[in-house]
């Protein structure tokens, strides 16, 4: 049973979620505080976070740039914002998904399921130079090192491994993203190939990624 971790302060929006989320077979809890919210979210060990972006004494989007620089736990932005600049800022902080209110339950329930299944999903791998790619639990392995992606950082690298060598245009990407259930405009697909190619040469692989002007893009 995954457990998953509601941080909202409105406590009526917490119980209906709870209800909705236990209702389809997962544990649910919420965040009774936030005067500790990191330390506290942290020791939930939750399996994903619905994260809301106002929530007291730190917002959301502050919040989601602490939990990164010490989890990779899969999250969620809920907000009643609707502004682009909200959703690049939060998925260029390593959202893996981020949806508006008022939202659709089902549309919710389909995208967790999307995301937990990538991450218990059976082992669905591939190489990459020295490395072992594993696309269901969204991580590229070498030696003892680890590098963990999002869902939409992952999708983007499958694509471009399954074109090594290949230029593959910012429309396919698109397309490709959409098809998977989750749609990102073109500013916040330019986030995601910077902050994959960014992962990318911490974990060794300077310029793993070209840009190809008024082409696209190309793994080699």
């Amino acid at each position: 049973m995954n457990k998953i971790l509601i941080i909202e302060d409105e406590m009526a929006i917490c119980l209906e979620l709870a209800e909705l989320l236990e209702n389809e077979g997962y544990e649910a809890d919420y965040l009774k505080s936030f005067d500790n919210a990191l330390e506290d979210i942290l020791n939930a060990n939750a399996d994903l976070l619905l994260l809301d972006i106002n929530i007291p004494r730190m917002n959301g989007e502050m919040l989601l740039r602490e939990i990164r620089k010490k989890s990779d736990v899969p999250v969620i932005m809920v907000t009643s914002r609707t502004g682009e600049v909200d959703e690049v800022l939060c998925m260029s902080y390593g959202a893996d998904d981020y949806i508006t209110k008022p939202y659709s339950p089902t549309i919710l329930l389909l995208r967790i399921a999307s995301i937990l299944k990538r991450i218990n999903g059976n082992n669905n791998t591939a190489s990459y130079r020295d490395a072992q790619v594993n696309f269901s639990k969204g991580t590229i392995c070498k030696s003892d090192k680890e590098l963990v992606l999002t869902k939409n950082e992952m999708i983007i690298f499958q694509i471009l491994l399954n074109n090594q060598n290949r230029i593959v245009t910012r429309d396919e990407l698109m397309t490709n993203l959409w098809d998977n259930d989750e749609f990102v405009n073109d500013n916040a697909l330019t986030v995601n190939i910077s902050r994959l190619r960014g992962k990318l040469a911490e974990f060794g692989y300077i310029d793993a990624i070209e840009t190809r002007k008024k082409q696209g893009y190309c793994l080699i």
